[in-house]
């Protein structure tokens, strides 16, 4: 499959799919709390897409997954099937929302901090996504998909952690997942050439410990190997003719480009 960069027709459609999944993560935010389940945030979100939204949740029946969201809970590191879990005081769960508007992909993802987690479990999710915006901050026509995945590792490794290497970002439109791969790691001035119309998602996935994953018996749950913690951030970006554009930025959310350009 070939990278294909997207007409304006299609990105504002995209734009529309982007804001639908940004709206999910801020609805379901006081929903996560000690106690619920995951499977009744996965109700909650389902029922929000479907019948306020009109959308389609795009990872219901993609490929056998069995739900309309991923929950993804403290060492789990990407996949979670929403279940019978309780969550706990002091865990971490990571929501991954994509839907399907006009035809359309939207998909993004977002850290939860259920109750009052430890400094050390706060810092490593604060970090994650530091590491998402250092990525995207280096986003413009020119720039290579290395570029990228250099500066997110550097950026989580400065931190004493690691990223994730099995799974990554990837093209989206009218397929969930279209070509390039976006990877988390890598070499300056390597990988494919970033022009205007380019969408893809950059969604790194940073261990409190080793990178190391396994996946579980349902086929699905990635866990990390020595049981650590792991946090993620997911953005869809399109690369404009001067940068870059995030299609599912969510209405509370600010990047300091400065602050994380220095850091990265």
């Amino acid at each position: 499959m070939s990278v294909r960069l997207k007409r304006p027709e299609e990105i504002e459609k995209m734009r529309v799919a982007g804001r639908l999944a940004a709206q999910v993560l801020k609805m379901i935010e006081p929903h996560v709390v000690p106690g619920v389940t995951t499977d009744e945030l996965n109700t909650i979100c389902h029922d929000y897409m479907v019948n306020v939204q009109n959308t389609i949740p795009a990872p219901l029946n993609y490929k056998g997954f069995p739900k309309s969201i991923c929950t993804s809970v403290n060492q789990q590191v990407c996949h979670g099937i929403p279940g019978k879990q309780k969550l706990k005081d002091g865990d971490i769960v990571n929501i991954d929302i994509t839907v399907i508007k006009d035809g359309y992909h939207g998909d993004t993802s977002k850290m939860f901090l259920v109750g009052k987690p430890k400094p050390e479990v706060k810092r490593l999710v604060k970090v994650a996504q530091e590491a998402l915006y250092v990525g995207i901050s280096k986003i413009r026509p020119g720039l290579r998909l290395g570029d990228i995945g250099h500066a997110i590792q550097r950026h989580a490794e400065s931190h004493r952690y690691s990223v994730v290497r099995e799974f990554c970002g990837h093209g989206i439109g009218q397929d969930f997942h279209e070509e390039p791969q976006v990877l988390h790691y890598g070499k300056p001035d390597t990988g494919l050439v970033l022009e205007p119309g380019l969408v893809f998602t950059i969604e790194p996935m940073i261990n409190l410990g080793k990178r190391h994953v396994k996946i579980l018996s349902d086929g699905w749950t990635a866990v990390t190997k020595d049981k650590s913690l792991s946090a993620q951030w997911e953005h869809t970006i399109l690369v404009t003719e001067d940068g870059f554009e995030i299609l599912t930025l969510r209405e509370d959310e600010t990047i300091d480009k400065e602050r994380i350009t220095i850091a990265g």
